[in-house]
């Protein structure tokens, strides 16, 4: 990739979802498994279903789908319907639907890195649409971790 910008997505997202490289951290706690996959790793269903300050972490993990897979149409010129409501009525979750939330967000996820690879330049609107899915899921990172102590 030459486009140092979006090296610089690519690097980022790579963190946030899965977690600083060997080169150390832009943000994210230092060592591994601090992204978003370590962290959602470590808990079992019974623990994404715990209500933290009315929410959960499955609920947390949904939603981070959910904006991913509506960035993802946007970069692919697709105008979604959107419920952006809906991710956040996830309660309790089973075994199944626990595993199935995290390897969906890893669809999500690898589906934006594939688009930011197949890309040579950035116009404002993909620009915009990059950075807020960097920040978007970095805040629900920090969500998740928080959480993840008050269990």
């Amino acid at each position: 990739m030459n486009n140092p910008m979006l090296a610089a997505v690519e690097t980022l997202l790579n963190e946030t979802f899965e977690g600083p490289g060997e080169n150390g951290s832009w943000y994210t706690e230092s060592k591994p498994g601090s992204g978003i996959f370590g962290t959602l790793e470590k808990l079992s269903s019974d623990e994404a279903s715990i209500s933290v300050n009315g929410t959960t972490i499955a609920a947390q993990t949904e939603h981070t789908r959910y904006y991913l897979w509506v960035a993802n149409s946007y970069l692919n010129g697709e105008e979604p319907e959107k419920d952006w409501g809906a991710s956040w009525k996830i309660t309790d979750v089973d075994h199944m639907t626990w595993e199935r939330f995290k390897k969906e967000l890893q669809q999500e996820y690898t589906t934006l890195l594939k688009k930011v690879d197949s890309l040579d330049s950035l116009d404002e609107q993909t620009s915009n649409g990059l950075l807020g899915a960097i920040a978007h899921s970095a805040y629900h990172l920090g969500s998740i971790r928080q959480m993840v102590k008050g269990l």
